[in-house]
């Protein structure tokens, strides 16, 4: 029996560097996780955080290696496995596996329910039965609803925030003895996200299951974790408590870091002129599925129902809700993405459904989108600079020089260096090609930005900076923005205006102050007290929470399919705006 296995020690990273060629993007990490303990990887984008987990996993991407150090996993040495199938029976059974985006690496030909089903075949000697019953008992924990027929659906026909809970789902259903989950929260909202985090947990506790929690998000952090290990350009900068961490940090990076999660006073952009830019009137959006080819009739999904909202030019209005509420549906539906079923959109007296070829055409260039996903929306055979300049190919006044050097411009903007323009997107990190996501919408100037979750996927340094950035660029071009996002302290900063949806409806419209003091919805009560922030208190930074009244578990469905926002509800009454210090890290 090894050292390892005499104590409570499942994972020892000891002097690891990780190298790719010559370059080594990991340098001296030495690190242990305890068997049941779930630990914090926390750091900006490029810092080395997933190259870190996926060494666990013997999954260095490319002609990346593990040049030096030994990584030592429940008795086995994983940078030196004695067999090819020994790595091959840790992954998946023994160390799960969430990667961050959940679209590129769920397989876009298979259904939902084969490709949950592969593992279990795999690792496991249940019976069909008895795997189809665990997988439809996890995709119901991860808040799913109608598991039985979003098995046999394909990824494309679900939200982002639903690709990433059955990712989720898809890894615990075996239970590893150690999860390492990157970014694994990013695209859901508020609700899902601490649901999904409380899950994680759960497991943890139940199964004595070790968990690595790769995040930018050191509000979550702070709730669910009980250690912070904290990355800079590849090296550990510092490890410790939570709490000790939080109210008391060493490391000037680590500083920096907490005080990038103070986003500071909120300053919402206002429309300069009454008259909308952008007006949508009673919007309905119905998605059909066909059973067997429409032989077994069809089932129809109503994605939008009867939302009506208005944008007044260089406004910024906030979209949010939880993920498969319609928020990305009702953005595409103004870009003309999806079909709508009934309602009108008009932007600047042009009513979209009835419009021109030739409308449409100049229309591109004055409605621009950020699509949530920047792995898929990337193309990636073109380099950075080249998909930059495919925002500007609308503008025929500017020359090819001009473009060009239009799209550096930007891309310094979004804070990316000039040598990365002549890189392809697989060369950088999730939270750098959402950067060149924001840089292509905003190159060519428009009217009007439909921004879906463009900071998502960005760390805290990064997400202060673009907002500061849209602020800066707003002032400078007076540009509008319908700006989605589950992330109710982002919209705050930005927005003037807030439009509440849920399952399709707007339960709830309001100034963004307004809305944040005295909400009037429950739906939105609950969302805001599921947003968790960084406070800083009288002995550093404390983990706080907005003080609402919380739905009963039996009232939840009553509101759902709510139309009235004013219905009344019995609920406990709590100063607005009250904030309560929750103990962090258990």
């Amino acid at each position: 029996m090894t050292d390892l296995e005499q104590n409570d020690t499942i994972l020892s990273i000891s002097n690891l560097e990780v190298s790719f060629g010559a370059a080594s993007v990991i340098r001296n990490v030495n690190l242990t996780l305890d068997r049941g303990e779930i630990l914090a990887l926390v750091g900006e984008s490029g810092s080395g955080k997933s190259v870190l987990g996926r060494s666990i996993l013997g999954l260095v991407p490319g002609n990346g290696r593990v040049s030096q150090g030994h990584i030592h996993f429940n008795g086995h040495d994983v940078t030196n496995p004695t067999t090819k199938d020994e790595l091959r029976h840790l992954r998946g059974r023994e160390i799960g596996l969430i990667f961050q985006e959940p679209l590129s690496s769920l397989n876009p030909n298979l259904r939902i329910g084969e490709q949950m089903f592969e593992a279990m075949r795999e690792h496991t000697d249940l019976s069909m039965r008895d795997i189809r019953e665990r997988a439809i008992d996890m995709l119901k924990q991860v808040k799913l609803e109608n598991p039985e027929r979003l098995l046999n659906r394909y990824p494309h026909e679900f939200s982002g925030g639903m690709r990433q809970r059955i990712m989720i789902a898809s890894v615990m259903m075996l239970k590893p003895a150690l999860l390492i989950a990157d970014e694994p929260t990013t695209a859901l909202d508020a609700i899902v996200q601490h649901e999904v985090l409380n899950i994680m947990a759960e497991v943890a506790r139940a199964h004595g299951t070790a968990v690595i929690l790769i995040s930018h998000d050191l509000a979550a952090v702070a709730a669910f974790a009980q250690r912070i290990a904290v990355m800079e350009k590849g090296e550990l900068v510092e490890t410790g408590d939570t709490d000790e961490v939080l109210r008391r940090p060493n490391h000037d990076y680590t500083k920096r870091l907490l005080a990038s999660t103070q986003l500071g006073v909120a300053a919402p952009i206002v429309g300069t002129d009454s008259t909308p830019l952008l007006a949508v009137d009673d919007l309905s959006i119905d998605f059909v599925e066909k059973r067997l080819f429409g032989l077994l009739g069809q089932n129809v999904n109503h994605a939008v129902r009867n939302v009506s909202l208005a944008i007044r030019p260089g406004e910024f209005v906030g979209l949010v809700g939880e993920s498969g509420s319609g928020k990305s549906t009702i953005g595409r539906a103004i870009a003309k993405l999806v079909p709508q079923v009934s309602g009108t959109v008009r932007f600047d007296d042009t009513n979209l459904g009835d419009c021109t070829g030739a409308e449409e055409y100049m229309l591109r260039r004055r409605i621009r989108f950020v699509f949530q996903d920047p792995y898929s929306s990337l193309n990636p055979r073109m380099r950075i600079e080249q998909i930059v300049r495919e925002g500007l190919r609308f503008d025929r006044d500017l020359s090819k020089m001009e473009k060009q050097a239009r799209a550096m411009e930007m891309l310094a903007a979004v804070g990316l260096s000039a040598d990365m323009a002549s890189r392809y997107p697989h060369a950088l990190s999730g939270g750098q090609r959402q950067r060149v996501a924001i840089a292509r919408a905003l190159v060519s100037q428009p009217d009007l930005v439909i921004a879906d979750e463009p900071v998502s996927a960005l760390d805290v340094t990064i997400q202060a900076q673009i907002l500061d950035l849209l602020k800066n660029l707003q002032q400078k071009l007076g540009f509008a923005c319908l700006f989605i996002s589950h992330d109710l302290h982002i919209v705050e900063q930005l927005c003037a205006r807030l439009y509440v949806l849920h399952r399709g409806r707007v339960m709830e419209q309001a100034e963004t102050g307004t809305l944040f003091s005295a909400p009037r919805h429950p739906y939105t009560r609950r969302l805001m007290s599921a947003s968790p922030r960084l406070v800083q208190g009288l002995d550093g930074l404390q983990l706080s929470m907005t003080a609402l009244p919380v739905v009963a578990e039996q009232d939840r469905t009553d509101y759902y399919d709510a139309k009235d926002a004013a219905q009344p509800y019995q609920l406990a009454e709590a100063a607005p705006g009250h904030f309560v210090a929750l103990q962090a890290g258990r």
